[in-house]
């Protein structure tokens, strides 16, 4: 029987983002309605979709030999399993979600310590907990099954969400009172299957290739002709952390110039490399960086 590595893909919000993901590393992954076993051109991975909040658990236990999943998540389930790398990746932006507690604007509580045998809804009980008792604070908290947003103050004096650009919170009204965590998506495997030869080398080979992705997010290619005489001006304009390709040309005068660079600076660099004696620029899209 062929090696088979099981990979969890995140099922909900991050669903759709993780497979553009997958997609941009050279994976594809299609979902079919009402099945939780995405197709993948892979023969050697088996693909199943499992909520963040659990993947975790599964990939301890040895249901999943891989998955992603947040930060967030292994630390609210307390999962032991290896953190292979971490994907900043999400359905909204590149930034890190945050856990906060929040009060409605109109709350007398101004600190962690006010909450003390206070009514908290959450959905991350776990990680309240740990954090309240951290801060010497014990109060009642509750899972929360959804709409926490809305359940201050008739429900509860405080509730500890996940967010990503805060307008939820400000369209409720809430006020963050402390952040309890900061997240990220994580490639995380099983202890076991990592440290198994043919699924290790799996695993870090799809790492490799998601990282690439990512890598190349905001990122162009650019190339160019340049007078060999008009190098070290050209080149000096090129950022500094960035070591172009120079490369010789049938005609000794000249040399082509090759380099990756911010998206965002390219209509403010192509000028000045053009004033400085560059030709034929050329910028293009990339796949991929790897480091």
């Amino acid at each position: 029987m062929p090696n088979t590595l099981r990979l969890g893909i995140p099922a909900g919000s991050l669903q759709e983002a993780a497979a553009e993901l997958f997609r941009r590393a050279g994976y594809r992954i299609s979902f079919t309605s009402r099945s939780y076993y995405p197709a993948i051109d892979d023969d050697e991975v088996e693909c199943m979709l499992i909520r963040a909040q659990e993947m975790a658990r599964y990939v301890q236990d040895g249901i999943l030999d891989a998955g992603l999943t947040g930060h967030d998540w292994i630390v609210e389930t307390g999962a032991d399993v290896v953190e292979v790398t971490e994907l900043v990746f999400s359905k909204v932006s590149r930034r890190p979600v945050r856990w906060v507690l929040c009060v409605p604007e109109n709350s007398p509580v101004q600190s962690v310590k006010d909450l003390q045998g206070k009514r908290i809804a959450t959905e991350v009980v776990g990680l309240t907990t740990r954090f309240l008792a951290q801060h010497g604070v014990t109060a009642k908290v509750e899972f929360s099954w959804g709409a926490t947003e809305v359940k201050p103050p008739k429900l509860a004096d405080a509730i500890v969400e996940v967010t990503e650009t805060g307008s939820s919170l400000r369209a409720n009204q809430l006020r963050v009172v402390a952040e309890v965590l900061t997240s990220t998506p994580r490639f995380i495997a099983n202890r076991q299957a990592y440290a198994d030869a043919w699924k290790r080398q799996k695993i870090d080979d799809i790492v490799l290739m998601l990282r690439g992705a990512l890598g190349a997010e905001g990122k162009v290619g650019l190339m160019m002709n340049v007078p060999r005489a008009t190098l070290q001006k050209v080149v000096a304009l090129l950022p500094a952390l960035q070591k172009p390709t120079v490369s010789s040309l049938a005609d000794d005068a000249w040399v082509a110039v090759q380099t990756v660079i911010d998206e965002s600076i390219v209509r403010h660099i192509i000028p000045r490399l053009k004033a400085a004696g560059a030709q034929g620029i050329v910028e293009y899209p990339l796949n991929k960086v790897i480091e």
